[in-house]
């Protein structure tokens, strides 16, 4: 028998899967049918308990092309059924030996709708799984006792310790200095299709060291925690902002954009997970479907238009589902960012077009070439 504790007290009873032990994160739900693979090893879900709202996961395996970073990062999983073996031809082996090999503690064999359902009204919160704890009484009170989401700053814990380069494909027409606040690693693939030389640095970097790459633009990647406890990164994207340096941020990256415009930030009821968010951008009207991984938001008010140090910016993208901000940009100068992520692996790709806007951006104030490979612009920031 495993055990699954909610902070609340509600408790699941399943069977083991992954590796045997105990783990304690926050709960979050993932909308996702596919890509979990994708999901586990996004550096953005590190300290949080992943719940698979879809009902059979593990069939086609794992595989060695398709990781978003060299390690899983959840800190435990939750799946109904399970499945018994993989079937894909591009299978190198399950995902129940993945999540074993890497430690990874997780359950199946439970009400995942019931679970989600739980989630959705009470809010995303803290929860445990072990297969070694029978008392439920006593894994509760670890549980409690354990750090919550808010407050937590993580970014430092996934970026890359040491610098490193991904080439442009083809001509190089840009080079972009990434902040890793917990990159992806379709991200700079996204950029270099564009032309773009991406030199990926540490959370940690300083402006001189972004400066030393002789950037075209710059930008900050998606990662875990929350944004109310990143000032380096705050004050650093202030003083890229008042350099008039092209910029683009996703996810984090929105949310310290939006930071350093003076906006605050705030933590979603439970969040957006998933490949299948809609959105609007209201520079074209279009609608989106995104895929989405955050738990905190920018807080806007009622506003769409607003006056920040750096000029007049406004709101470009809002969540169809709930009004939330999706995307900021400034008015006057090249800077913008989104809440959602464009890379979209795997996901929909509606969004790709927002790498060839960077490009523009970046080419309009002194970069060389345009256009990304096999990607559209549909509308200037």
């Amino acid at each position: 028998m495993t055990l699954l504790v909610l902070e609340d007290g509600r408790t699941f009873t399943g069977e083991a899967y992954g590796a045997h032990g105990e783990t304690i994160g926050e709960a979050v739900f993932c909308t996702a049918m596919t890509g979990y693979q994708e999901t586990l090893t996004d550096p953005s879900y590190h300290r949080q308990v992943v719940i698979m709202t879809a009902p059979h996961v593990g069939n086609t395996g794992v595989n060695d092309d398709d990781d978003e970073s060299d390690r899983i990062w959840v800190a435990g999983y939750v799946v109904r059924d399970a499945a018994r073996l993989p079937s894909s031809w591009r299978s190198t082996g399950s995902l129940d030996d993945r999540l074993v090999a890497q430690g990874v503690v997780g359950i199946s064999g439970i009400d995942t709708r019931a679970l989600t359902r739980h989630l959705r009204e009470r809010g995303a919160m803290r929860v445990g799984i072990s297969s070694t704890e029978i008392d439920p009484a006593a894994f509760l009170a670890r549980v409690q006792a354990a750090p919550m989401m808010s407050g937590a700053a993580l970014a430092a814990q996934v970026s890359t310790a040491e610098p490193y380069t991904v080439a442009a494909r083809g001509e190089r027409r840009a080079r972009v200095a990434a902040l890793d606040l917990g990159i992806k690693s379709m991200t700079p693939l996204r950029l270099a299709e564009c032309g773009i030389e991406t030199v990926v640095l540490p959370a940690t970097s300083t402006l001189d060291e972004i400066l030393a790459t002789e950037p075209d633009g710059v930008f900050f990647s998606n990662g875990p925690g929350d944004p109310a406890t990143a000032e380096h990164e705050v004050d650093l994207l202030r003083e890229i902002l008042g350099r008039r340096i092209p910029y683009f941020g996703i996810c984090f990256g929105n949310q310290l954009f939006g930071r350093a415009l003076g906006l605050s930030t705030y933590k979603l009821r439970y969040g957006h997970r998933g490949i299948n968010q809609p959105v609007m951008d209201l520079t074209t009207g279009r609608v989106e479907v995104t895929a989405h991984n955050h738990g905190f938001a920018v807080d806007v008010g009622e506003r769409t238009r607003f006056e920040t140090p750096f000029g007049p910016a406004e709101v470009t993208h809002v969540c169809l589902n709930d009004g939330v901000v999706e995307g900021l940009r400034l008015v006057d100068q090249p800077a913008f960012s989104v809440q959602y992520h464009p890379e979209a692996a795997a996901g929909p790709h509606d969004a790709g077009y927002l790498f060839d806007r960077f490009l523009g951006l970046m080419v309009s104030t002194g970069a060389g070439g345009s256009g990304c490979v096999d990607v559209v612009d549909e509308g200037e920031v």
